[in-house]
């Protein structure tokens, strides 16, 4: 028989523990603003910033290739007007030639989608005023311009060096060829702006409302390269009246790296490379 005493110390059961509260689930609405928030700030950073794009065409051969990826910065002409030398991406002559625009209106909706990823390839949503073109500066507001059947340029009096053109337009005996000359004075606030491939290139010679590019359609400044890795690097952009500047210390280390790696740069994976040493040519 147990004691009083041992009773009153016997071990009593565990209450029942409070039942947890059920976990709640995350609204779906958390998910797809941070989804809008990046898409909103990637867009913002393409509009006003910085923006890749690819080269769809050979109207800047040799320099620029088939399909390069470029780097394209909008700061620059927020602060100067673009100047003879840089390359330029602007606007479609569909979207300001007088000639070309009645019959090619796109509202900026449009070609906002037009120029996303994969948007533009719904097929009949390609616009030719959404387009963009890519050409390189020859001239500026107030230069006196004359371009022969050649496609070669002077601009006030003086003939441009243009080391990144080799392919001019043919000439039979009599100098006559198929393309067209030009003798005129820029207006304020235009731009001449021509192909690098001056033989194949649908530019200021040919537009039918007139040769020279408004300011206002230039979108923005081509100035880096980044693939293929094997000709990355900063493009030349340097005035063709004034003395050639030299390389930037970047593009001297590239160079070197090219020549002595068989045309890629050192940083370069091996998986990505011949990891094979190759003298310099």
């Amino acid at each position: 028989m147990s004691s009083p005493d041992q009773d009153a110390t016997a071990p009593q059961p565990d209450p029942k523990p409070d039942p947890q509260p059920a976990p709640q689930q995350e609204s779906p609405w958390v998910f797809w603003r941070g989804v809008l928030i990046t898409l909103g700030v990637a867009l913002g950073v393409r509009q006003t910033v910085v923006e890749a794009r690819y080269i769809p065409s050979g109207s800047m051969l040799p320099g620029l290739q088939l399909q390069d990826r470029l780097l394209v910065e909008k700061l620059t002409y927020r602060s100067r007007p673009p100047q003879r030398g840089e390359i330029v991406v602007f606007h479609a002559p569909h979207h300001f030639d007088p000639v070309l625009k009645p019959n090619h209106q796109a509202g900026p909706l449009r070609c906002l989608l037009v120029n996303l990823p994969l948007v533009n390839l719904v097929p009949g949503l390609q616009e030719p005023a959404c387009d963009a073109y890519i050409k390189r500066v020859v001239a500026v507001a107030g230069d006196q311009v004359v371009i022969n059947p050649r496609g070669e340029v002077m601009v006030n009096g003086q003939r441009l060096k243009e080391p990144y053109v080799s392919n001019y337009c043919p000439v039979d005996a009599q100098g006559m060829g198929p393309c067209r000359t030009l003798n005129a004075t820029v207006p304020p606030g235009h731009l001449l702006v021509l192909g690098d491939n001056r033989g194949n290139s649908w530019d200021g010679r040919f537009w039918p409302g007139g040769a020279f590019l408004p300011e206002s359609e230039v979108i923005g400044r081509a100035f880096w390269r980044f693939w293929p890795l094997g000709t990355a690097g900063e493009l030349n952009s340097s005035d063709p009246l004034k003395p050639a500047k030299p390389a930037s210390r970047l593009n001297r280390w590239l160079n070197w790296t090219r020549r002595g790696l068989g045309g890629y740069p050192g940083w370069m994976p091996c998986r990505h490379r011949p990891c094979q040493w190759k003298p310099a040519g």
